[in-house]
């Protein structure tokens, strides 16, 4: 399997794209929380552990935590809305 360096899209883009960042369960794993990322219209982009981006994250607040997942939106997982939006970069 060939490691592919994850690419992510530009700041500028994500907010144009990103409609809201939810603390939520994780579905699977009791006790385990998540940050889900959903599109403008409301559908799920990606998610990200949540005790992985507060640890990388100062201060430890939710708006520092958005604040990092903004700057690390995979470019797969905005693929689909942008397309939706035209040209967004």
């Amino acid at each position: 399997m060939v490691d592919e360096e994850i690419r992510f899209v530009p700041y500028e883009v994500a907010q144009k794209i990103v409609g809201a960042v939810m603390e939520e369960e994780h579905i699977e794993e009791a006790d385990r929380r998540i940050l889900t990322v959903y599109d403008i219209n409301g559908h799920e982009l990606c998610w990200f552990d949540h005790d992985e981006v507060m640890a990388e994250v100062e201060p430890k607040t939710k708006e520092a935590a958005v604040e990092h997942i903004m700057r690390h939106i995979p470019d797969w997982a905005a693929e689909q809305v942008r397309a939706s939006l035209g040209k967004v970069d």
